[in-house]
């Protein structure tokens, strides 16, 4: 099967890699911790001007593609260049509102393509995973106006963005995917507690909670009660995203462990020649392309029915996420005690990994919704 990108694609993904190679700097250098923002402005613009971001959303959005593969060649090369920027957040965001297909808010899509407004998806609780059904955060109706209770958990940028996509109930319980509403609340607003915190990697995550927050009717996005299937699809791209980003990451931990192996020597030869450590390397490259052929699957299965495509998704995000997981662990073990060094990149993606693992479920839950999207689809 042929892995390979298209030729604009292929374009879109060297100009993302050439950019970082020419000004992003030493990796351990720019992942000192930054300031509480965690991102750097400028090269959020410029990586937008290229195209990088508008490539997420489709174009009758305010986007320039939005395609499961355009995705996977965006973050690919976000995994490869350790890129600190919110690309997660911005996927997540801009897809729930495509989704939605509530034209009134169609033009956020617009500005956060050309990189003037940053978006994200608040939709994680406490004690709970990320889970369409899984919402409890309340807004309830009071004349013109809707007012928000509740709490969010783990939202990827969440300190750092302008506007949150907020998913609360509007009737039934937890658990129920009927009653669920999308909603754009502005961060600055009252009510709004957010409390930033540095995750594993250099990025940010924030716990936001929603004190009595008053929103306007035009606040609610598409139809009240069922954002259930926009929050389904743009969880399923989050995961295709995370799953590319593993992979690229991976590719670079690969090629670089590789090359200390054959460089590193030990009672006079190479310690890549003793057969230990190759049946190692050749366990780690197995997990790799097991990893490349369930993203592609998923991206494939993007477009299919809801249950379809969250099977493939969730088979992506165990796959990859167990794979990164283990194949961290390993390459810092081969290299040795260098492997931990600030100064050797090789740490800096082995936590990435390590979060990429956890971010937007890990293992267990998401073995668990395969084995549920395999029922729905039997």
């Amino acid at each position: 099967m042929n892995f390979e990108h298209t030729h604009e694609r292929r374009m879109l993904a060297e100009s993302i890699s050439r950019y970082v190679a020419d000004r992003y700097g030493d990796i351990a250098q720019r992942l000192v911790p930054q300031a509480a923002s965690g991102f750097d402005a400028t090269h959020w613009r410029a990586l937008a001007e290229l195209g990088a971001v508008g490539a997420l959303f489709p174009a009758e959005h305010g986007g320039y593609g939005g395609s499961a593969f355009d995705v996977m060649a965006v973050f690919e090369q976000v995994g490869r260049g350790l890129v600190s920027e919110p690309f997660l957040a911005s996927l997540l965001a801009g897809q729930a509102l495509a989704h939605a297909g509530d034209a009134a808010h169609a033009h956020l899509i617009a500005g956060m393509a050309e990189g003037s407004l940053l978006a994200s998806l608040a939709h994680c609780e406490p004690g709970g995973q990320w889970d369409p059904a899984q919402v409890d955060c309340r807004a309830e109706r009071r004349g013109a106006h809707w007012v928000l209770d509740g709490a969010k958990v783990g939202v990827p940028w969440g300190d750092a963005a302008q506007l949150l996509l907020v998913s609360a109930r509007t009737s039934g319980q937890a658990g129920e995917l009927a009653g669920v509403s999308l909603f754009a609340l502005p961060a600055a607003t009252a009510g709004v507690v957010v409390r930033g915190h540095p995750d594993l990697d250099g990025g940010r995550s924030a716990d936001i909670a929603l004190n009595g927050a008053i929103l306007p009717a035009e606040a609610l996005i598409g139809a009240e009660g069922q954002a259930s299937a926009a929050l389904s699809a743009s969880l399923a791209y989050g995961l295709l995203a995370i799953s590319a980003e593993a992979l690229g990451a991976m590719e670079v931990v690969m090629a670089s462990t590789l090359d200390y192996l054959k460089a590193r020597k030990q009672f006079g030869a190479a310690i890549g020649s003793f057969q230990a450590v190759q049946h190692r390397m050749v366990d780690l490259m197995l997990q790799v392309e097991q990893s490349r052929s369930a993203t592609f699957n998923c991206a494939v299965h993007m477009d299919a029915a809801a249950a379809l495509r969250d099977r493939y998704a969730a088979a992506a995000k165990f796959t990859a996420g167990s794979a990164a997981l283990q194949l961290a662990q390993e390459c810092i073990q081969l290299h040795g005690g260098i492997g931990m060094t600030w100064e050797l990149p090789l740490s800096h993606y082995a936590k990435r990994l390590a979060l990429l693992n956890f971010q937007l479920g890990d293992e267990d839950h998401h073995l668990g919704r395969y084995v549920g999207a395999a029922l729905n689809c039997a």
